[in-house]
């Protein structure tokens, strides 16, 4: 695991090479996600549509760190 980043509301922890499809856990203080790190949907949670949001404008523009994490 390799926490990549985080504000006040959450954080994202990239799983690349753990089991399953490659993903990345987002965090937030009332629960956490599952997310294709591919596809940017979400495998298990349901988290709040602006944290899902941010994370996923994060995601898409950091592609190639987490990639490389």
């Amino acid at each position: 695991m390799t926490r990549l980043h985080h504000n006040r509301n959450w954080k994202i922890a990239v799983f690349g090479r753990e089991h399953g499809v490659p993903h990345f856990h987002l965090w937030w203080p009332d629960g956490r996600a599952s997310i294709n790190l591919e596809t940017l949907e979400v495998i298990i949670g349901n988290p709040p549509a602006v944290l899902l949001a941010e994370a996923r404008t994060w995601a898409n523009e950091n592609r190639e760190r987490i990639w490389t994490e």
